[in-house]
C-alpha cells in the first residue's frame, strides 16, 4: 500500500507527520528549552501549550503588538514570575512560533527533494503537503503572516527567507519538469509566487471555503490542477492518471 508522499491523501499525510498535540509541544520545548528556567518536560510542555495557545487567541483578538505579557498572564492563569520562567519577552514568543513553522516546512516540504519522485508527483506532494500543514497548524501560519510587520527586522527577514526557501523548492521542481519535457515555463519565479498566494488563501480565508463547503483536499487539487495548466503540462490528464496509478500500485 502506498504511503505519503506517493499517496497524497490527508489520511496518508497524518499517518506520516504528527503536527499537533503532545508531539508538537514536545518539539516546542526542545527548540526553546535552553532559554527557559524550567527544564522538566513534564512540567514545561503543558505550560508551553497554555502560553502559545493563549498567545494565538490574544493576537487574533487584539493584535500581537497590543498584547502585553500581563494580558498573557491573565489569559493563562500563570503569574508574571511564572511566565518569565518560560519566556523572556514577546520577541521570544514570536521567535519560537516562527521557528516551529520553519522547522516543519523544511522537514515536510524540503524533505520531498530527497524522495524519488517524478516532477509532477513532487509538485503534487508540495501543494497537498503545504495545504495539509496549513490546515493542521493554522494558528502558526496565520500568526507568521499577520504579525510579520510588527516583528523586529531580523525576525521579519527570517520569515521572508522561509517563504523564499519554499518558492525555491517549487522552482527547482518546475525546472526538473522543464528539463524532462513535461512542463513549459518561462518565468518560474512568478509562477512560484502565484502558487504561494493561492496556498496562503487556505489559512487566511478558511471561513469562505468552509461556507462554500470546499474541503481541504478539493482545494489542494484545484491549486494543483491550476498549476499544471499554467505549466502547459503535456497531456496533463494522462500524467495525472499515471501518477494516481503509481499511488495505487
Amino acid at each position: 500500500m502506498a504511503q505519503w508522499p506517493q499517496d497524497t491523501s490527508f489520511d496518508a499525510f497524518r499517518a506520516k507527520w504528527i503536527l499537533e498535540g503532545e508531539p508538537l509541544w514536545a518539539s516546542v520545548f526542545e527548540m526553546h528549552q535552553e532559554k527557559m528556567q524550567i527544564k522538566n518536560p513534564k512540567v514545561a510542555i503543558p505550560n508551553l501549550e497554555k502560553i502559545f495557545t493563549a498567545t494565538f487567541r490574544l493576537a487574533n483578538s487584539k493584535g500581537f503588538q497590543a498584547m502585553s505579557l500581563r494580558d498573557l498572564s491573565k489569559e493563562t492563569d500563570i503569574s508574571m514570575g511564572g511566565l518569565y520562567a518560560y519566556i523572556g519577552s514577546k520577541n521570544d514568543l514570536a521567535s519560537v512560533i516562527e521557528g516551529v513553522q520553519r522547522k516543519y516546512i523544511e522537514q515536510v516540504i524540503g524533505g520531498l527533494t530527497a524522495e524519488d519522485l517524478a516532477p509532477i508527483d513532487c509538485l503534487r506532494a508540495i501543494v497537498f503537503g503545504e495545504i495539509y500543514m496549513m490546515e493542521i497548524m493554522s494558528p502558526w501560519y496565520y500568526f507568521c503572516f499577520m504579525e510579520l510587520k510588527g516583528l523586529p527586522k531580523e525576525q521579519q527577514q527570517v520569515v521572508l527567507d522561509a517563504e523564499l526557501r519554499f518558492e525555491a523548492i517549487l522552482m527547482g521542481t518546475i525546472a526538473a519538469g522543464v528539463l524532462t519535457g513535461q512542463f513549459v515555463c518561462e518565468k518560474p519565479e512568478l509562477l512560484a509566487s502565484q502558487v504561494v498566494a493561492q496556498l496562503q488563501q487556505w489559512h487566511l480565508k478558511q471561513w469562505k471555503f468552509k461556507l462554500r463547503r470546499i474541503s481541504t483536499e478539493v482545494y489542494a487539487q484545484y491549486v494543483f490542477d491550476t498549476l499544471l495548466t499554467c505549466l502547459g503540462a503535456k497531456h496533463a490528464e494522462e500524467l495525472e492518471s499515471s501518477s494516481k496509478l503509481r499511488q495505487l500500485a
